[in-house]
């Protein structure tokens, strides 16, 4: 049986505040989530300006906020962990370790897909 609560419009509205919410807890709470929206804030303009076309310009954007996606991910994982105690244990490692190669994947994805974009601009 469903959940009783708030239904059309006004769910929208609702997901759309927590999903600000979240952002805004990624941003405050998070290092590394600030210092990749900076890179992202640099690099957008680069897409834009020098992206081949529009369809490059979308791809090289989207490689950008996957990686922001991929870091809220990993920052939510490891809340959870962190939400059950400060006890070292090896399966909250573990976790912690994997969502951080995740997001070092998100990386190499990135770096991939600008390099081949401007490879081909660049004639390499």
């Amino acid at each position: 049986m469903a959940k009783p609560g708030a239904t059309g419009i006004t769910r929208i509205i609702n997901a759309a505040g927590y999903s600000w919410s979240g952002i805004k807890a990624a941003y405050t709470n998070e290092a590394a989530f600030r210092q990749e929206l900076g890179l992202v804030i640099m690099l957008t303009p680069v897409a834009i300006i020098f992206g081949p076309s529009v369809a490059d310009k979308a791809v090289l954007l989207a490689s950008l906020i996957f990686i922001l996606l991929v870091e809220i991910l990993n920052s939510a994982l490891e809340a959870v962990v962190d939400r059950f105690g400060n006890e070292i244990h090896p399966l909250s490692g573990r976790a912690k370790d994997m969502g951080s190669a995740a997001v070092l994947m998100a990386f190499f994805i990135t770096g991939l897909i600008w390099f081949s974009v401007f490879s081909e601009v660049l004639g390499l």
